[in-house]
């Protein structure tokens, strides 16, 4: 990273892709949805090595708040609050799970944070905002769409 003012972008777009790493441990039913949760937080550290800040700012914000709608639409929040309030109950796989979740929620939230400061520091009141958030919003939307056809799919029928 040659930018240290990047750093916190990449940092933390790092972190929130080790913990999908190692969710796809303690979940291996979930592998490869997992491993598909990587791919936006590598484009991010793609992005910023080579030097294409505004979609990386843009981009952020943008998968992290759709994560944490899908997230909380799914009951993932509830489902670690109620581990942490009974952690002796669950096994230990499962606390973990718990702790990650709520991890990756406050990654998400900060990330998005720090990129809309990193925009407006950088890019605000330029013009240079219309062109990188219609992309980077109908790719987010194809993500996530993908991302739920595969979790649907996983669901049996019952």
């Amino acid at each position: 990273m040659k930018d240290p003012a990047n750093r916190d972008i990449a940092g933390l777009a790092g972190l929130q892709a080790l913990c999908f790493i190692i969710l796809t441990q303690l979940e291996p039913r979930f592998l490869v949805i997992h491993l598909y949760q990587l791919i936006p937080y590598i484009a991010m550290l793609l992005f910023l090595a080579y030097r294409r800040e505004r979609w990386a700012y843009m981009l952020g914000p943008l998968v992290s708040v759709a994560w944490l709608f899908l997230a909380f639409t799914a009951g993932l929040f509830e489902s670690a609050i109620v581990h942490f309030r009974t952690l002796g109950n669950f096994p230990v796989a499962a606390n973990v799970v718990a702790v990650l979740a709520v991890t990756t929620a406050v990654i998400a939230v900060v990330l998005t944070l720090r990129c809309r400061v990193h925009w407006v520091r950088e890019f605000g009141g330029k013009g240079l905002a219309r062109t990188p958030f219609l992309v980077s919003f109908l790719l987010v939307a194809g993500y996530y769409g993908i991302l739920l056809h595969w979790f649907w799919e996983m669901i049996p029928n019952a």
